[in-house]
């Protein structure tokens, strides 16, 4: 029972789908760049979403999850705020079902609101499968899925 099918109420939010298992390269404070336009350059990790740790583990984040972040740098009515956020890329290494190992050049994230629709318009660069087949409405606005 490791891979259960999601409820009805997180398909209406917006993730869908069983999650593969994916190596968890971005830990809690990591700087990640915000792909889209809603004004925001740099974003820090806060918190993971639905994380089920250990005590003493820090809790990591992968491709697809849903996390916590504040703005770095960016517009000024953007910064110091918290939003939640989709994760598109990361730099570790992960191992697809098919045996490809993905490995992005950058770590990115897209903000999204609470309901799980993009705050953006537009998504710059490439977005991993896992996060386009779990979001379909990041799916609809990224112009390379990877």
């Amino acid at each position: 029972m490791a891979a259960k099918a999601k409820t009805r109420g997180l398909v209406a939010k917006g993730a869908v789908g069983l999650v593969p298992k994916i190596s968890r390269g971005l830990p809690v404070g990591a700087l990640l760049k915000c792909a889209d336009n809603t004004g925001a350059r740099v974003l820090r990790l806060v918190q993971v979403v639905g994380y089920k740790g250990r005590r003493g583990r820090q809790p990591a984040a992968s491709v697809g999850d849903r996390i916590t972040v504040s703005v770095r740098h960016g517009t000024p009515d953007m910064r110091k705020k918290i939003f939640q956020a989709v994760i598109v890329r990361q730099r570790m290494p992960y191992r697809r079902v098919d045996g490809v190992w993905v490995q992005f050049e950058d770590n990115a994230a897209v903000i999204i609101t609470p309901e799980g629709e993009m705050k953006g318009s537009e998504i710059r660069g490439p977005v991993a499968r896992e996060a386009a087949e779990r979001w379909p409405r990041i799916a609809s606005a990224a112009s390379i899925i990877v």
